[in-house]
């Protein structure tokens, strides 16, 4: 009832989410658009973590580097201090050292890391000098390094103290030493004021003798970025190891991740915006050609109908006013044998008129006849082009499919290019009315091949067919089934395939119609491309 009155009604909400061949494109389309700008998504947080990654690699390399010549530089005063207390040591005995135990107080004061000094004879019976007492322990093993010395300076493991390693130094240095000169050394302060980024958890720190015992232990793992050089000193070129944990939290900042992903799908969406305006220009650009070329075919359609259309009139009008000229000849010999003199002028005036309509005639018809273009060589595939993209909306209108089936290579004919146009879009146009007629999915199959000397060009479909009755005149002017044809379309296409040289026939080869046209092939224009 409301279809009745006129009213529209609106779809369900059942039939909003219906898949239909109309909108399958545009959900493909939108599905890529959002594929795409998931991957662009994925890839800016990819270069972000990357880049985030490059960035705490580059400031632990930096922040190590500054404390590796920071400690150099404590590690080079450890080596002047040995040489001051030496040189204090061996001036004048024992009754200099009152004098070598204030410059050892002061030496720790002012440097906390330096928290022992000792001086130890290499006698045994020897007194030992020093700011606190020493086990006979540790004097025998400084008098060990010194007497096995060289001239260097030996490092060792603090026997009693953790995280402490000592120095050892003969004094004098040379093979008449008689003292062990010893600075006991505390690894952590030597490393202390080293910056406040040293004190975030994720960092890690280690400092180890050269022979690999560790004063500072490195609290590493597989995926901690490490740095590992020696101090610069000669003396102590203790190993400086650092390191850092990169977590997903370092990797992807939220203020800087957040402005990234903005930034990119901005960037995505103004891209999108412009290959669309772009795909409109191409589009109104295509529709405009396309425009034109059915423009064309229309205007030689048009002609070429009306070439039809006046030569059956000629033919229809040719005899009737032959037979008009032969009596009105005839009255003249009879009324030049009487006397009748008022009918000669009748008679006269009308083999004039008779005379005058045929060769108005004659004209229209040499007029409207469709004239030969240049035929040139070209490839039959760019007409099969032109037509599906001319007949592409009228065939989804009817809900039929075309299928365009053609070799790769060019196929190159010889006739007028807009005639074979015209013929190819009246067989197709054709076959989708056909279709159009019956119940179902209408299918409509152009295929160009070529066999031995010849092109071939089949339109199929799966139409009701061609009754019997019409098929003796199928090709005869004004032969039609429908309605509002012209019966023209095929009398027309088969002029211009014989123009062209070649034929056109309906086969018969299953359900619908199928109407082959066969061209010679240009062999010659073929081997030019």
């Amino acid at each position: 009832m409301l279809l009745a009155a006129g009213i529209p009604v609106r779809p369900t909400s059942c039939q909003n989410v219906q898949m239909t061949p109309s909108n399958r494109p545009i959900l493909d389309s939108l599905f890529k658009q959002i594929a795409i700008g998931c991957l662009l998504l994925l890839a800016a947080a990819g270069a972000l973590a990357a880049f985030q990654r490059h960035a705490l690699v580059a400031e632990l390399e930096q922040e190590s580097t500054v404390l590796q010549r920071l400690a150099s530089q404590r590690a080079d005063q450890h080596d002047a201090h040995l040489t001051a207390l030496s040189a204090i040591a061996v001036a004048a005995g024992s009754e200099r050292h009152k004098l070598f135990l204030d410059v050892a107080e002061t030496i720790t004061r002012f440097y906390p890391r330096i928290d022992e000094v000792q001086l130890v004879p290499l006698d045994p019976q020897g007194e030992i000098v020093g700011t606190e007492p020493l086990d006979p322990a540790a004097a025998d093993l400084v008098r060990s390094a010194a007497q096995a010395s060289k001239g260097e300076i030996a490092l060792l493991p603090h026997p009693n103290r953790p995280h402490h390693y000592i120095m050892v130094k003969r004094s004098p240095n040379s093979d008449t030493a008689i003292y062990g000169l010893m600075l006991g050394i505390d690894a952590q302060k030597l490393l202390d004021e080293a910056g406040a980024f040293w004190s975030r958890p994720v960092i890690a720190l280690g400092l180890s003798l050269p022979d690999g015992n560790a004063l500072i232990g490195y609290p590493g793992s597989p995926e901690t970025v490490r740095f590992s050089k020696a101090l610069g000193s000669q003396s102590q070129p203790l190993l400086l190891e650092t390191g850092m944990k990169i977590g997903v939290a370092d990797l992807y900042p939220p203020l800087q991740t957040g402005l990234v992903l903005i930034a990119v799908m901005l960037a995505y969406l103004a891209v999108l915006a412009a290959l669309r305006q772009r795909g409109r220009a191409r589009v109104a650009v295509e529709q405009a050609r396309l425009s034109a070329l059915e423009s064309r075919l229309a205007h030689a359609s048009r002609v070429n109908a009306l070439g039809e259309m006046a030569s059956g009139l000629a033919h229809e009008l040719t005899q009737p006013l032959t037979a008009i000229l032969a009596q009105a000849q005839a009255g003249r010999r009879m009324l030049g044998q009487g006397d009748a003199s008022t009918l000669g002028p009748v008679l006269d005036d009308t083999v004039t008129q008779a005379r005058r309509a045929s060769a108005i005639l004659q004209r229209f018809r040499n007029w409207s006849r469709p004239q030969r273009g240049a035929a040139t060589a070209f490839d039959l595939r760019e007409v099969l082009g032109n037509v599906r993209s001319l007949l592409a909306p009228q065939a989804a209108t009817h809900g039929a499919q075309l299928e365009f089936d053609m070799p790769d290579n060019p196929v190159s004919v010889v006739a007028d290019p807009v005639e074979m146009e015209q013929v190819v879009f009246n067989l197709v146009r054709n076959a989708i009315e056909a279709v159009g007629e019956q119940a179902g999915v209408g299918r409509i199959a152009v295929e160009l091949r070529q066999d031995g000397n010849q092109t071939v060009l089949d339109v199929s479909d799966n139409g009701p067919g061609v009754a019997e009755e019409l098929r003796p005149r199928l090709f005869t002017p004004f032969t039609t089934t429908r309605a509002d044809g012209t019966g023209l379309g095929l009398a027309l296409s088969q002029r211009l395939v014989e123009r062209a040289g070649g034929e056109i026939a309906l086969i018969d080869g299953g359900p619908g119609a199928t109407f082959r046209v066969t061209l010679p092939r240009n062999g010659t224009a073929e081997a030019a491309q």
